[in-house]
């Protein structure tokens, strides 16, 4: 073992000790023990004291809300149990059409913003009618209400009697998600493809690349890697507007509250909705969280982004 002396003069194990390749193993020194001692103690005490502080908060909260003049009225119209109850297998039901149009329309939206995005950044002049397009796309898009987009595709389609066209709510409400949210999505495409430093692509170029390889060889996969998190909180919001297309009448986990509300004139079915969008929409918010996390810490350590 190697003694080393610290600052007071007292002789300590060294932290580098002997490895097992010289025959004895790593030991590591008092003052590291100590150190690694102290930071246990102020992780729990931090766990303590956050507890504390959460209980407390939720105590308060909880006070208030019982203490106020309409809770008891507020409890039967909101928080029924029995209306609960009934409205969790029908939300239930209903919310199989969310995650389908969330899977459909999730795939079509980013194939669709990808195409736009490409259509936006193609360079030289011959081009040019194709970028103004895409950027009308956008703009229009971006700036019209979603609801109102919804309104205009579900209720005016239908009323032009088009033939072949559906008149399906849950068809034409999908298809409005779509072209909502693709304008969205193309913008975060573009970003990231614009965020590739030019070399990348004259580098590509003078290894014998066209323009078409250096794009979908070089530029595009980095740009869809350094846009991930923002993808995934745009389909986190996809996730919840599919909720939306219950205006035309399709029967998702929404309109299923909204009927059973509509004949019992209570309220609880919105809260057991609320609840379920919740729980579905969690799980993916803490995997974005995850995602932005780990590419900040790369970033961070200069690896690849």
């Amino acid at each position: 073992m190697t003694l080393v002396k610290d600052d007071s003069g007292r002789e300590s194990e060294d932290d580098k000790g002997d490895m097992p390749g010289g025959g004895d193993a790593y030991v590591p020194s008092q003052r590291r023990l100590d150190r690694e001692r102290y930071k246990r103690a102020r992780a729990r005490r931090a766990t303590a004291i956050a507890a504390l502080s959460t209980l407390i908060t939720a105590v308060v909260l909880y006070v208030v809300v019982v203490s106020a003049p309409g809770w008891e009225r507020t409890k039967e119209t909101f928080f029924d149990a029995h209306y609960a109850r009934e409205a969790l297998p029908k939300v239930l039901e209903g919310l199989w059409l969310n995650v389908r149009l969330l899977l459909i329309c999730g795939v079509l939206v980013l194939v669709l913003g990808m195409l736009i995005a490409i259509a936006r950044t193609l360079p030289g002049p011959v081009f040019f009618p194709l970028r103004a397009l895409a950027a009308a796309y956008t703009d229009f898009f971006r700036g019209l209400p979603l609801i109102i987009n919804l309104m205009i595709v579900v209720f005016g389609v239908p009323a032009l009697r088009l033939q072949g066209v559906t008149v399906d709510p849950v068809w034409l409400g999908g298809t409005a998600l779509t072209l909502t949210y693709s304008a969205y999505v193309a913008e975060v495409f573009r970003a990231g493809i614009e965020s590739v430093h030019p070399s990348q692509r004259a580098a590509a170029r003078s290894l014998g690349l066209t323009n078409r390889q250096a794009l979908r060889h070089v530029v595009l996969p980095q740009a869809v890697r350094r846009q991930v998190p923002p993808l995934l909180n745009d389909l986190v919001s996809l996730q919840k507007d599919t909720g939306l297309v219950s205006i035309g009448g399709a029967v998702d986990a929404v309109r299923a509250a909204d009927i059973i509300a509509q004949r019992s004139l209570n309220y609880t079915p919105y809260i057991v909705a609320g609840l379920v969008f919740v729980a579905l929409t969690i799980p993916m918010t803490r995997f974005t969280d995850w995602v932005t996390a780990r590419m900040d810490r790369r970033r961070a350590q200069g690896g690849a982004i």
